[in-house]
This record gives C-alpha cells, structure tokens and sequence, in this order.
C-alpha cells in the first residue's frame, strides 16, 4: 500500500467535506452551481500527455458510471430549500458524508485492481473522468432544482 495515495485519498475526502459544510453556510448561487465542473473540465488538459491517455471506449464507459452511476448519491443527498427572503440554500445531510467516504473506500480498493491491467496514470486519468461526469450529473440537478426554487414559492413563507 503506497502511503502517498492513501494521504492523497484522505486528505482529498477531508477537504471535499470541508468544502461541503462551508458551502451550506452561505445561500447558493448560479456561480456556485456551475464553477465545480468548470474548473474540473480544465482537467481534461491532462490527456495532452501520452500516458494520460485511455481507450475513447475505456472514457466512454468511465463517464457514463460516473453520470449514471456515482451521481446518484449526490443528487439524493443534496436538498435545496428557498426561505422567505428568496435565498437558496442547501440542507445538510450526514447521508452525504457517509456516501463520500464511501466513495473514496471504493475508489481507494479498486485503485490496486486496476493497476494491474492499467498503468498509475490511465488510472488516475480513469478516475478523473469517472468523477467529473458524476460532478456533472449532480450539478445539473442542482441547477435544475435551483431554477425550480427561484422561480417557485419560498418553503416557509412567513418568518417566526
């Protein structure tokens, strides 16, 4: 076990929650929406190296797991609610955090079964994509819930 890609892993899960609690904090916005799967496309830069590189079929089927697959979680874990002053806001849930961890267990266990077919970077590369079409999935339902939200009635209309 390469100790390095276990710190990796951690400290990767560790900021991802961290990043989710301080994002609940403040109202949610279309910047907020939109700017994680735009600056992870900016990751599409590294299949510029030839190791990067995977079978269009082997990114294919990454893409699709991660859109079909791995969103799911997020999108059933993640609720939108608008209060009385029209702000969007999201609602915590332990669900998510547990669902994380879980997916980086997973990512982390398959990541030594891969290797031995692919090489460290095609899996890394893999993984890459993998994420961002579950990234994608997940941040165009919130988009669409958003949407929802801002045009529709506040949940709890009257202030107590």
């Amino acid at each position: 076990m390469n100790a390095f890609v276990l710190g990796s892993t951690v400290v990767g899960t560790l900021g991802v929650m961290a990043w989710r609690v301080r994002e609940g904090q403040t109202p949610v916005t279309l910047p907020k929406i939109i700017a994680p799967p735009l600056g992870m496309s900016t990751g599409f830069c590294m299949f510029f190296a030839p190791r990067m590189r995977v079978p269009l079929e082997w990114a294919g089927t990454a893409f699709a797991l991660g859109l079909f697959l791995f969103a799911w979680p997020m999108i059933f874990t993640t609720r939108l609610h608008k209060d009385a002053d029209g702000h969007v806001w999201m609602r915590r849930s332990p669900a998510f955090f547990i669902m994380l961890i879980t997916l980086a267990v997973i990512r982390f266990g398959l990541r030594d079964y891969f290797e031995q077919f692919i090489s460290y970077w095609q899996t890394g590369a893999l993984a890459f994509i993998l994420a961002f079409g579950g990234v994608l999935h997940w941040r165009l339902n919130m988009l669409y819930k958003f949407n929802k939200l801002k045009n529709g009635p506040a949940d709890n209309p009257a202030r107590p």
